[in-house]
Parts: structure tokens; sequence; C-alpha cells
């Protein structure tokens, strides 16, 4: 049976972090173990609940657990068991490593976006249009990967016809620094959902060659990424 313990060390969420790896890495959870959920959590380390959210995203990020939307969290096959103390260090070096692309993100994505305002055909919108209903079509069902892998074309169909060369080539590398680091986030709950509602606002501001609004749309996104990436930070 599994032994839980109480929460008494003022790092909260690490401490969380670390008994779970702890079960994990001692045996008592074991790969594709469902984890309880968060009320459940909650309650039994006299935590809240949000503490217990910000910990669980930080062991899905590190690649210990997987967080299914609706679902639950599983503990994830391991190759080599990890010391809970690693884990934590680990989480604070891809929180880092997520920072960077992301800044790196925002500076060419946003170009790019507001480049291709205008410039595309109706033949083009209309296939942007296609790749959008897809990844409404699929939302409820696609794996993260799938799910990724219509983002990536969207996104490079943008880059490809924003008329200037360079910035294709830089959406393209852009694209692939980001896969890693976005094949984890959308493992989070709410993640998949995000990502669908930015691209819906970026189509929207293309269909009416409205750079104002394009400029509005990549803002908004961006800015609503870093406050995620900053609170994950603070934990």
């Amino acid at each position: 049976m599994v032994q839980w313990e109480r929460i008494k060390r003022t790092t909260v969420t690490e401490q969380i972090m670390e008994q779970i790896a702890h079960l994990i890495t001692a045996g008592q959870l074991k790969a594709g173990d469902k984890l309880p959920n968060e009320r459940e959590l909650a309650a039994t380390l006299q935590v809240t609940r949000g503490r217990v959210r910000e910990a669980l995203r930080a062991l899905s990020l590190v690649g210990l657990i997987t967080i299914k939307a609706g679902d639950g969290s599983y503990v994830n096959e391991q190759e080599v068991p990890l010391a809970e103390d690693t884990i934590v260090w680990m989480f604070h070096n891809e929180i880092h490593n997520l920072e960077e692309v992301y800044a790196a993100r925002k500076l060419i994505e946003s170009e790019v976006y507001l480049t291709a305002v205008g410039r595309l055909s109706p033949e083009q919108l209309a296939q942007l249009a296609a790749i959008f209903a897809r990844l409404q079509e699929a939302m409820p069902d696609s794996s993260p990967e799938q799910h990724l892998k219509l983002l990536d074309e969207f996104d490079l169909l943008i880059g490809e016809c924003c008329g200037n060369a360079i910035y294709f080539k830089l959406m393209q590398t852009i694209v692939h620094l980001r896969r890693e680091t976005s094949r984890k986030l959308l493992q989070v709950p709410g993640a998949v959902e995000t990502s669908v509602k930015s691209r819906s606002a970026l189509l929207g501001a293309l269909q009416a060659a409205d750079a104002k609004r394009m400029k509005a749309a990549a803002a908004e996104f961006f800015k609503t990424s870093q406050a995620f990436y900053e609170s994950l930070a603070r934990t």
C-alpha cells in the first residue's frame, strides 16, 4: 500500500514533487499507475489543490508522469531511476530552457505572423483554414504528438506564405527548436485548447488582412504563454 506523508517543509510544490518522485523511484508507484486526483492528493498531503496542480505539471514537464486531460495523471516508464532531488533540478533546468525558447518564439513568430498579413492568396487562406478545421476536429481525441504536428503544419504554412524566404527559414528553425518543449506542454490540461484558441485569432486576422488585429492576437498569445511559464518558474 502506498504510504503518503504530510508535507511539512516550506517549498511546498517541490516537496510534493519530491515525494511523488520518491514513490515512483522506490517502486511504490509503477509505470502505468494512475495517481490520486488533485482533490484526493491535496486532502492527503494537507496542501492546496493549486500546489498539487503545480507539482503535477512540473513532473509532467520532466517526463516523470503524463497528464491526460479529463482522465488523470499516470506514471511513465522510466529507463533509469532518478533520485527525487534530481527530478526537482531537472524541472528548474527545463523551465530555464523553456523561457529561452519562448523568448525566441515571441521575437520570430510575431514578426512572421505580422509579415504574412495581406500576403496570403485565397487558396492559401483556404488551405490554412482547412488545417485549422482539422485541429478543431481532432482536439478532443488527438495525442500531443498529433496535435503538435497540426500546429507545426499551420505555422509553417504561414511562414512559407509570408513572402520572406529568410523568415520562412527562421520559422522552420523555431518549429524544430520548440518541438520537444511543446510536446511536454501539450500534456498539461488546457494547453491544447489554448493553442487552438490562439490559432483561431491568428487565422481571423489573416482572413481580415488586418495588421492591427494580428499584432493584438500575437501579443495576447505570448502574454498568456509568458504568464504560464513565469508561474511555473516561481514554484
